[in-house]
């Protein structure tokens, strides 16, 4: 542990050169520097000693012997320079200049943790005991010093204690170490110093203690806790007294009963040693503990297989420990996440939170919530935490009698949490930590409610203003609140007319708080002034707007005309593409042409006769394509039925499937059940329980598919239309994972316009409507968000038929202004690392589909469907008309009270036939 300075101490001594001082100031300098070689050595000879026998001096290149020399050289000091000396020098001399440099730095800035561990490595290299110790108190003071800094220095001051008074003060380092981490190591090596102290008074107490402690803090380690609970058994086995065999008895059965790696050879080894069978109580504990270690496994086998700091598989092992929820073995869970992932605020946060909300004890909640802000002093969030904890745990204020003495303090507190805001936060990691300006806000809050200072508390809010929030409503709307609250109504106008101008989120929010406040307490000329105003900012806004949808059309345009661009590009690829591959066909075509006999025009495939005739072939021909294929060593699977015999099995099966018969008269009785499972088994069975709770239900009558399978939907006939009409409450109701649609039962035939919505499509102002929600949002934590802003009436989460969130959410508040409200809060809200939006809501009008009599040739009248076929007008259908007949034609003019003019196909198939010199005068004429 006190390697560097051991490696220091090997190395020879050196001398000053000789030069021009005087013979006095170099005998001081010989002496400064033979003390700090001494001392150096001193540190190297106790760590040795420490580490005991196994610890080889041959292997650091120094012997037993060569110790000694060096230490009556340097005692002496009085050897002659050398090469070596001269080499030690220099890097003595550097050392000092970097050790210079560092302090220098460190009383720049306290917080640079680098320097401090640079400073108290070159300080222990250089044999400075005094000055490490002081180095290594302030760090302590400022930062958590994690598990190797903490053995460096207790291995050192365990070197150098040498009474009862020094053995105390290692005690107190000890003590300070198990409070920064929970560190198994550190606690074994504050039972096994404690055990050399068992000579004093109270010695044996005292070991006895830390290691009950070290049980309590690390016992539950499954990979490092087993060494604690060895090291404290051979100590009470090495206690020659029969009152002491029950104590190891004891912790044997203690042991056995908590899952930890290797629990079968500590089994073995306690059948060994006892010298009477194991009791069958004991036996049961090992054996539940065994089966609790292989749930555990996994876990703790990610762990090692990942690498540092290894946060997401801590993740999972706290939620596994949560879900058990043994408060003991997740505060334990979190201590060693926190040894890894120390600087990351979330994870502090969620282990104070579960210790204020379950574990509820004074002291421990408090020590992590001070070793949180100590880890991550940037984070307001755990100084707030911190702050409520020690409050709830009523922790003692101090008591000051002058009261003005006690309001400097607190503006003080404030100035230096600015202060360190803008130093250590925004001027360190270039982000703002408090971008809302909280910390100002409840400043100038107390100014204006607490000392009746509202000049201060404006200065305060001008200063807010002018860190980029001079643009958000509510900054304005808060700022226009506290003046009307302490204020006066001149200072609440000029508020308000200051935030018309610069607000460009929600202006008209601003201007109807601007207008409503001059229509109650204003004069006249202060209601034109802000009529006046306000009409001018709006209508600077619509212009704004305007020309921004404008500016995003023109970008739309422009995409879309790069779009159809690259898509005529590929259409003229593809074009050429088969023009290439048309020619080489036919080129094909002519020299097999040759070879076709003279029946091969007339086959055809069986797969294109199918789909154009719409027929089946006859028994013959698959008789004769069955002796073709054995012709040619191929044969049909014997288990194959023909397509004939396919199509009468399933049109048997049909005709055998019962038909669900439906009365039009029962409608007022009777439910549409849909967006049902299909894997519903007796979809029947399984409903009946569910509406029978709103009456007694006539029939449940499910629709299957011509196989017999679940279609989703069915009809459910009630023997009161009051039950009907009740169990349309059961619309959205889940069902196997999948929202259950309930609607009237109404016939479409009769009413094809009629639509089953039960939600409202026009403007709601106390409603909102919120986008860009998390998928993993659940319907608590958003009304969780939402009450801190109103009374929330509803909540309803959009989601698909299958039941999965889409993101969407409505949100109904008591009234308009709780709406507003929230709007003004919410929007941008981040939640899960998504950032949310919220209006008002107002659903987009419907578009009514085309219907089909409004469908028209283009430039002429309806085209009836049936002349194009079933699929309409084909893509490649070629006009057999010449174009000097189709430039020739003209459309008839249509008579007001004469008949419809006929389309022009039919037209062309009535003109006169023409000869063959006809159409050569035709193109002649062209």
């Amino acid at each position: 542990m006190a390697t560097a300075a051991a490696t220091s101490a090997s190395e020879p001594e050196a001398e000053p050169k000789a030069g021009p001082k005087a013979e006095g100031e170099e005998e001081e300098v010989k002496a400064a520097r033979t003390r700090r070689k001494v001392l150096s050595r001193a540190v190297a000879a106790a760590t040795c000693k420490t580490m005991g026998p196994g610890w080889d001096q041959q292997e650091e290149g120094m012997s037993e012997s060569d110790g000694d020399e060096e230490y009556a050289m340097a005692s002496s000091a009085e050897s002659s320079p050398g090469e070596y000396e001269w080499e030690y020098d220099e890097e003595e001399e550097k050392n000092q200049l970097e050790i210079e440099r560092l302090e220098e730095q460190l009383s720049i800035n306290v917080y640079d943790y680098n320097c401090h561990v640079d400073l108290i490595r070159l300080l222990r290299l250089e044999g400075e005991l005094t000055k490490v110790r002081m180095a290594r108190q302030k760090m302590s003071e400022i930062f958590p010093l994690t598990e190797e800094l903490w053995l460096e220095w207790l291995h050192d001051e365990i070197s150098m204690a040498l009474d009862g008074l020094d053995r105390e003060h290692v005690y107190d380092l000890f003590e300070k170490a198990v409070k920064d981490y929970i560190c198994p190591n550190i606690w074994l090596e504050y039972g096994q110093y404690s055990v050399g102290g068992i000579g004093q008074k109270g010695g044996l107490e005292k070991v006895r203690s830390v290691f009950e402690r070290a049980l309590s803090s690390v016992g539950l380690h499954m990979t490092k806790g087993l060494a604690i609970w060895e090291a404290y058994r051979e100590f009470e086995s090495a206690i020659v007294e029969a009152a002491r065999l029950e104590k190891v008895h004891s912790l044997f059965r203690r042991q056995l009963a908590i899952p930890l790696y290797d629990m079968e050879a500590t089994f073995a080894e306690y059948e060994e040693w006892s010298e009477d069978p194991i009791p069958e109580s004991v036996i049961q504990s090992y054996n539940k503990a065994l089966q609790q270690l292989e749930k555990y496994k996994p876990y703790e086998e990610a762990l090692l297989q990942a690498e540092a700091p290894r946060l997401a598989e801590y993740q999972a092992y706290i939620d596994f420990e949560v879900k058990i929820g043994d408060p003991a073995r997740i505060q334990l869970i979190f201590e060693r996440a926190l040894v890894e992932n120390c600087l990351v605020p979330d994870l502090w946060i969620r282990y104070s939170q579960y210790l204020d909300r379950h574990l509820k004890v004074k002291d421990l909640v408090l020590s992590v919530h001070n070793r949180a802000v100590r880890n991550c002093p940037w984070t307001v969030a755990l100084w707030t935490r911190y702050l409520l904890a020690m409050e709830r745990h009523g922790v003692d204020h101090r008591v000051i009698s002058d009261s003005s003495k006690e309001l400097e303090e607190l503006r003080a507190a404030f100035t230096r949490a600015l202060e360190y805001l803008k130093q250590e936060v925004e001027e360190r990691f270039n982000e703002s930590g408090d971008p809302s300006c909280m910390i100002m806000q409840n400043w100038a809050r107390m100014e204006a409610r607490l000392c009746n200072n509202m000049q201060k508390a404006r200065e305060l809010w001008d200063s807010i203003m002018t860190k980029g929030n001079a643009k958000y409503a509510n900054m304005w709307l808060e700022y226009y609140n506290l003046e009307r609250a302490h204020g006066d109504t001149q200072h609440c106008r000029k508020a308000l007319h200051r935030a018309v101008q610069c607000t460009s989120d929600y202006p008209e929010h601003v201007c109807e708080v601007l207008l409503t406040m001059e229509r109650t307490e204003g004069t006249l000329e202060d209601w034109d002034v802000a009529v006046q105003k306000t009409e001018t900012r709006l209508a600077r806004v619509n212009e704004q707007r305007i020309k921004a949808a404008e500016k995003e059309a023109a970008l739309t345009q422009q995409e879309e005309e790069k779009a159809e661009q690259r898509k005529r590009a590929r259409a003229q690829k593809k074009a050429l593409k088969k023009k290439k591959k048309t020619r080489g066909g036919d080129k094909r075509k002519a020299d097999e042409g040759e070879e076709k006999e003279w029946g091969d025009d007339e086959e055809e495939q069986p797969s294109k006769r199918r789909r154009l005739g719409n027929s089946v072939p006859p028994a013959g021909d698959a008789q004769g394509l069955e002796a073709q294929m054995g012709l040619f060593g191929k044969s049909a699977p014997g288990d194959v039925d023909s397509p004939s015999k396919q199509k009468e099995r399933a049109a048997a099966l049909k005709r055998d499937m019962p038909k669900v018969l439906h009365d039009s008269s029962k409608d007022s009785i009777t439910v549409f059940v849909s967006n049902l499972p299909y894997s519903m088994g007796e979809p029947a069975a399984q409903l009946r329980p569910l509406f029978e709770a709103c009456g007694e239900v006539v029939d449940v009558r499910p629709i299957f598919s011509s196989r017999g399978d679940f279609r989703g939907y069915c009809y459910v006939e009630f023997k009161e239309e009051r039950s009907a009409q009740q169990a349309l409450e059961l619309d959205r109701k889940d069902v196997e994972g999948r929202p259950m649609f309930v609607s009237p039962c109404v016939d479409k035939s009769k009413n094809p316009d009629f639509k089953v919505f039960r939600y409202s499509t026009a403007l709601e102002k106390h409603k909102l409507f919120v986008s860009g929600l998390p998928f993993s949002c659940t319907k608590e934590e958003l009304e969780e968000i939402c009450k801190a802003h109103g009374t929330v009436k509803d909540i309803r989460l959009v989601t698909n038929r299958a039941g999965k969130p889409k993101g969407l959410a409505y949100v109904e508040y008591e009234n308009e202004s709780q709406a507003s409200q929230a709007v003004l809060k919410m929007d941008g809200m981040t939640i899960k690392e998504n950032v949310i939006k919220v209006a008002i809501s107002n659903p987009p009008q419907r578009k009514v589909p085309e219907k089909p009599e409004a469908r028209r040739a283009p430039g002429g009248p309806m085209v009836p469907r049936q002349m194009y076929g079933a699929r309409g007008k084909g893509r490649t259908q070629l006009s057999l008309l010449p174009r000097a007949l189709q430039r020739t034609s003209a459309p008839a003019a249509q008579a007001e009270n004469g008949p419809a003019p006929q389309p022009a196909a039919t037209a062309a198939t009535e003109a006169p036939k023409m000869s063959n010199a006809d159409f050569a005068k035709l193109l002649l004429r062209k």
